[in-house]
């Protein structure tokens, strides 16, 4: 098929404007990443399960309306998409040509799903149909065929899963008592999301400039731990095994949480010396008593009998003095601190509503419009935008059908009775 032979549904913006995904999963890595690339104008068709739907669907907490209700996670994370539902079992006649008629026309196909080859749906089909197609693979332990023990990439994953997996876990947590902590929402889910746009797009590029498409295989606990800096090879080659430090031990200060005279948390930080001594004349603290090299240099700095004098003295400092203030007259100085937001602070809050960081657009389950967090990162010549709010289930099978796959009405109402959209 030809660029031009193309067809398509959603209105025309942005930098993806003219790619076509398709996607075929549940909950949150893989269709949190072809949202991404939604924001920016690439049209989207997620498959569905009839009747069920995404699991997400039935995430709480719920916004309801005149007797209408949707999980608030849905309405954030799944605008910008088109909703196919779809039994996904290419052993079925007319299911085989509607998905094979709809990866035709994909040049990314995204999918989280373990049990897509027992329906006949492999690469080697994928690739047969479209050539330049990007296929994009998002599970737990990744695909046997790039790898490991066949068993355990079989094994069953959530966002949790992979942050314990990865080792992410055992550095998160206060050291004392050690515990891990499990960073939420669903940390590990949405950076799987960035690795798995990272491959999509550039498995895309590559396929324009040279005609051959491929498979991409993103694991969830390889994505956390991506993110580990220098974790392994501090292992390997330095024999330190990484642990748990807490929120304020690091190898400089300040460094971490404090509490200000009203009980709010801020974190301050003023690593190296040029930062560090603009933070002591902020406090009017004795610089050469307080020198950055006895004091902040090293952890043996910090946790030197001067470094730990100076650690009460800041906190002493933070809790007579209200978090605005510290913030503000810390920016003077240009020294990072901030204060530890709830969603009530920052909807409010002038920087984030001048950056057009919240947006409203009409939720197609509530018909009514929905305030939420909206789109990163800025474009300043082929901005995203929001064309339309998350599905209701379903809601473009007509649509899909009739005008990209060129389905009769009559033919779709077969499908409809048949339970199979």
């Amino acid at each position: 098929m030809n660029e031009t032979d193309k067809k398509f549904i959603i209105p025309e913006f942005g930098p993806l404007a003219g790619v076509k995904v398709v996607t075929a999963g549940t909950l949150i890595a893989m269709p949190h990443a072809a949202n991404m690339m939604a924001d920016f104008g690439a049209e989207v068709i997620h498959i569905e399960r009839p009747n069920t739907g995404d699991t997400y669907r039935g995430m709480p907490p719920f916004a309801e309306c005149n007797d209408k209700q949707i999980s608030t996670s849905w309405a954030q994370d799944a605008r910008n998409r088109l909703s196919l539902t779809l039994n996904l079992n290419l052993n079925i006649p007319e299911i085989r040509e509607i998905f094979l008629g709809l990866i035709k026309q994909a040049d990314i196909f995204m999918e989280n799903l373990v049990w897509l080859e027992k329906y006949g749906i492999t690469d080697k089909l994928l690739l047969e149909t479209n050539p330049k197609l990007v296929i994009v693979h998002i599970s737990g332990y990744g695909k046997a065929q790039f790898g490991g023990n066949p068993d355990v990439c079989n094994r069953a994953s959530y966002d949790m899963i992979g942050q314990a997996y990865s080792g992410f876990l055992s550095l998160n947590g206060e050291k004392e008592p050690s515990v891990p902590l499990i960073t939420k929402p669903w940390l590990n889910d949405y950076v799987s999301s960035l690795y798995a746009v990272f491959g999509a797009l550039t498995g895309y590029i590559h396929a324009q400039k040279t005609g051959i498409g491929q498979a991409v295989d993103v694991a969830q606990f390889e994505a956390n731990a991506r993110i580990m800096a220098d974790t392994f090879v501090s292992f390997t080659e330095a024999g330190i095994i990484r642990s748990r430090t807490g929120s304020k031990a690091a190898a400089f200060q300040p460094c971490g949480l404090f509490q200000d005279k009203n009980g709010n948390y801020l974190v301050l930080g003023a690593f190296g010396p040029v930062v560090y001594n603009r933070f002591i004349k902020a406090l009017q603290l004795d610089e050469e008593y307080y020198s950055f090299k006895e004091c902040a240099s090293s952890m043996e700095a910090v946790n030197s009998d001067k470094g730990q004098e100076l650690d009460r003295k800041i906190t002493e400092w933070v809790a007579k003095h209200r978090v605005d203030e510290i913030v503000e007259h810390l920016a003077n100085f240009k020294v990072p601190c901030a204060k530890v937001n709830t969603a009530a602070d920052v909807i409010n809050d002038q920087h984030w509503i001048s950056r057009g960081d919240f947006i409203e657009y009409e939720d197609q389950t509530l018909q009514k419009k929905i305030k939420a967090f909206g789109i990163i990162p800025k474009f300043e010549s082929t901005p995203g935008q929001v064309w339309r709010g998350a599905p209701s289930l379903g809601q473009d099978n007509e649509v899909i059908l009739t005008r990209l796959l060129g389905f009769t009405e009559e033919q779709v109402r077969s499908l409809k009775a048949k339970g199979l959209i």
